[in-house]
């Protein structure tokens, strides 16, 4: 997951074609959520790679919003009261105040089926950005990052995290 300041949002690459199906995907539309959304995401397209527990979570909320468009998936979460007490708990749990107004965003980057994708929620779906595997993903998205991180030469607000089994 990369973390960034959006000094610009236009300059965000804007999706020309239709997302692959296999991509899990929601749209964010719930405030200071894109870090939730990351994970949301980063999981949802680890399914195969990443075992969830019976009765989790997330296993009951993967399965509930499989077949549901970005749009829906994110009214799911928006209704989602489970999902809501766990933020709110963390959110309080930090030393950090969450702000309104806030420029910071998180974005995952995840390799379904052959393909590194973008996915962020504020976006209207996936983005591609090329050929990847599960052995090349962490050097196909360095090179993405890198490029984000020329792209925003203004800033130095930059964190970057990966969601790992090892």
């Amino acid at each position: 997951m990369l973390f960034f300041s959006l000094i610009n949002p236009k300059r965000l690459k804007k999706l020309k074609q239709e997302p692959n199906k296999k991509v899990y995907f929601t749209r964010q539309t719930i405030g200071n959520a894109c870090g939730t959304v990351g994970i949301i995401h980063a999981l949802g397209n680890a399914g195969s790679r990443i075992k969830l527990g019976e009765g989790s979570y997330f296993k009951r909320f993967y399965k509930r919003t499989a077949d549901m468009d970005p749009v829906q998936r994110a009214a799911f979460l928006e209704e989602d009261q489970e999902m809501e007490d766990a933020h709110s708990v963390a959110v309080s749990a930090g030393d950090t105040e969450a702000k309104d107004g806030v420029i910071e965003h998180y974005v995952c980057f995840s390799c379904v089926d052959g393909e590194l994708y973008e996915l962020d929620g504020g976006t209207s779906g996936p983005i591609p950005h090329g050929p990847s595997s599960p052995d090349t993903l962490l050097q196909d998205a360095a090179k993405v990052i890198k490029a984000r991180v020329a792209l925003y030469s203004e800033s130095n607000n930059f964190n970057v995290m990966a969601l790992s089994v090892k």
